[in-house]
């Protein structure tokens, strides 16, 4: 066997490692497949400054909005700095993005990230200065401060640098403070729907039945393939929250679409279960076209009359490999028959993306096809 086919077996090999687990033979959690709605996060962002950087701050030159900001800052702390012209290089202008958990209340800890938006080299070793968090409706949920954990690390000299990871952005582990909560009633809910990650007719219809079966009542109607509606009142426990608790925790065994997922980049091929392949016929064949260049410089002889002349010279071949020829791939019952058909044509694994567009395009492969 080649090298070439020795490759290709290793990566089919991968892929029947990780289809080879059964999508639809483990039942898994409610929670799991789906999304309540009402229970979500709140997505927060400020604008701030961070000072006490080690000379790599932004050039205020080219940033002239760290300039603005310090100067509103300075000036409600009472230090009046109008027509200064000041030049520091440890402070930078950064945004600060965090997201509030649903039922998050005041005084509550959330984690914030900081990331820089001028010429900033690094923010390592930076303090935030106190930053209000603005939602989208434009009202401030929480206040940012603290000392700034970067993710990289940088050093310059003279003649280059060296830069590791990002060190222009940055966290705050619990750094923000959550001064307002969002207004939402939870315990007044009669209803409330599920909304599915995937959606599904076949999941929609299992999850349906599990939560009627498990209350022993109608309490949930599927209403299309994404959308549960769920009769908290006709569950006759104390609260929506005991109904969330025991809904989320029922296990359902969800159904997945046949899929073939393709990464050009990297040469992957992942295949689910339920793929399938009708009775096809490949060929596949190599073109290869090569121009090489070797131009000739004809030179006059020493003193006499005339110039040097570079002559081109071209060689142009075009080599066409064998390839497979025409070879069957027979229907395929199970992902290890497809496998099989697929592994005896013997390509590499990004001939075999090509050979996969191709029986898709001929109406033979029954799966969805996602490249990457």
């Amino acid at each position: 066997m080649t090298l070439k086919a020795n490759h290709f077996f290793l990566c089919f090999m991968i892929a029947v490692g990780l289809a080879a687990i059964p999508v639809s033979a483990s039942p898994v959690r409610i929670k799991d497949l789906v999304e309540f709605d009402g229970v979500r996060g709140n997505d927060l962002v400020g604008y701030g400054l961070v000072v006490g950087l080690n000379g790599t701050g932004d050039g205020l030159r080219n940033a002239p909005f760290t300039e603005e900001i310090m100067s509103n800052i300075l000036e409600r702390l009472g230090v009046n700095v109008t027509g200064e012209q000041f030049r520091p290089k440890n402070v930078a202008a950064v945004f600060v993005t965090a997201t509030m958990p649903a039922f998050s209340r005041a005084g509550g800890k959330i984690d914030v990230t900081v990331s820089a938006i001028g010429d900033a080299k690094s923010l390592l070793g930076g303090t935030l200065v106190m930053t209000p968090l603005n939602a989208a409706d434009g009202q401030i949920y929480a206040v940012s401060q603290g000392t700034i954990i970067a993710g990289g690390a940088s050093a310059t000299g003279d003649g280059g640098g060296v830069v590791q990871g990002v060190p222009t952005s940055g966290v705050i582990p619990s750094g923000a403070y959550i001064e307002r909560e969002v207004d939402f009633d939870f315990s007044a809910l009669t209803d409330m729907r599920l909304a599915l990650r995937e959606p599904d007719f076949t999941t929609a219809s299992r999850i349906e039945a599990a939560i009627n079966g498990t209350f022993g009542r109608v309490v949930a109607v599927m209403q299309d393939s994404g959308t549960i509606q769920l009769d908290l009142t006709r569950t006759q426990l104390r609260s929506p929250a005991h109904v969330i608790m025991q809904v989320e925790n029922i296990m359902v065994e969800p159904e997945r679409k046949a899929r073939v997922v393709v990464d050009q980049r990297s040469g992957t091929i992942v295949m689910g279960d339920d793929v399938r392949i009708s009775r096809v016929a490949v060929s596949q064949g190599n073109l290869t076209l090569r121009v090489q260049e070797a131009p000739l410089v004809s030179q006059p002889n020493p003193f006499a009359d005339g110039e040097t002349v570079i002559v081109p010279r071209t060689q142009a071949s075009i080599n066409e490999e064998p390839g497979i020829g025409l070879a069957e791939v027979p229907p395929g019952t199970s992902l290890s028959e497809v496998i099989a058909g697929l592994n005896a044509l013997g390509v590499s694994p990004r001939d075999m993306i090509d050979i996969l567009k191709s029986i898709k395009a001929a109406g033979a492969l029954h799966a969805e096809f996602v490249v990457r």
